[in-house]
């Protein structure tokens, strides 16, 4: 008897700072794939070759011209996101970008028409969807458990020059390469809130820097929000000592906790006396990337997947450029 055995697809990585290394290895770790490093610092590229026993390219340009290359992973800074995406769905290839998509809004409807005349799968690579406690509540939430949500409050917190401790030097800090708090932090909060409870229609946001030394983007932000009928709040800072991310959400039938830091959500009904505990053990932090990763692969293969489409990403820009423009102008800004 002969097994057929499927070729891999060969998935090229822009981009090898530390979040293009992730995906790179989270991509290999799914063994679905062969992968092509692309990274234009010579003596990167060759510490990222050697390490993971892969070949290695310096331009997009040289990467997009490999016939055997059909998807692109876009790692860079975010301001260079949306061309390099429209490039990639211009010579053919399916594209998953970083997050944020973007910096503005420029060339977004482009890069909508590039993938609509191509054909490929474009998905935006926002990981906090495939967290098993988001996943697990928000398909409750959705599933109308709780009935209408009428209020729902994120507070989350770290101490980033633990978890990043070269921020100072990498594109986060400068708004205008994708840096600060609303960008780097916040925005994944804010793509699982808009999925869960769609679109946000209007925003007031206060943020500053408090506290974050060598770097003077915003690392502590308050948001207010409407989400259709939904008011929800948003704290967020990135120099408290231990890190806790919590999420409720209450509706008419009940109420939701999402406990990121401790992998676990709890529920309760109206009527009941306690909350029910859904503990869910803990993954490292690569097996979020690998989820997500064949989760991108599925796309492609015409599978389903919760993976953030690009008019997601799109309104997810749009709250962001809302939030930083409200911070700096004080008043409440519609989207």
């Amino acid at each position: 008897m002969t097994v057929k055995v499927e070729a891999k697809r060969t998935v090229l990585i822009v981009g090898c700072g530390s979040i293009g290394e992730r995906h790179l290895r989270c991509f290999l770790g799914t063994g679905r794939v062969k992968a092509i490093a692309c990274e234009p610092n010579q003596e990167l590229l060759d510490t990222i070759t050697e390490r993971y026993s892969v070949s290695g390219c310096g331009s997009l340009d040289e990467g997009l011209a490999r016939e055997d290359v059909s998807a692109v992973v876009i790692c860079t800074p975010a301001h260079l996101h949306v061309p390099m995406a429209i490039q990639s769905l211009k010579a053919g290839k399916h594209v998953l970008i970083e997050k944020p998509l973007a910096v503005s809004l420029e060339g977004t409807d482009e890069l909508l028409k590039a993938r609509d005349e191509s054909g490929k799968k474009v998905g935006i690579a926002y990981v906090q969807r495939f967290n098993p406690p988001i996943t697990q509540a928000s398909e409750y939430v959705r599933s109308g458990a709780l009935g209408k949500i009428h209020q729902v409050t994120l507070r989350s917190g770290q101490h980033f020059p633990t978890f990043r401790p070269a921020y100072r030097e990498i594109y986060y800090n400068d708004r205008r390469t994708g840096g600060g708090a609303i960008q780097d932090g916040l925005t994944h909060m804010v793509n699982v809130m808009e999925w869960v409870l769609g679109p946000t229609q209007t925003l007031a946001c206060d943020a500053a820097h408090q506290s974050l030394p060598g770097v003077e983007v915003e690392d502590t932000v308050n948001i207010i929000a409407r989400n259709g009928e939904t008011l929800v709040s948003y704290s967020l800072n990135q120099f408290q000592c231990i890190p806790d991310n919590v999420i409720e959400m209450h509706g008419e039938e009940g109420s939701v906790r999402i406990f990121l830091h401790e992998s676990r959500w709890d529920s309760i009904k109206r009527g009941a006396a306690e909350w029910t505990r859904h503990e869910i053990p803990e993954e490292e932090r690569d097996w979020l990337f690998r989820t997500q990763a064949s989760a991108f692969l599925d796309r492609i293969e015409g599978k389903e997947s919760i993976l953030c489409l690009l008019e997601e990403g799109i309104q997810t820009l749009k709250f962001n450029l809302a939030a930083l423009k409200s911070a700096d102008s004080g008043q409440r800004v519609n989207l």
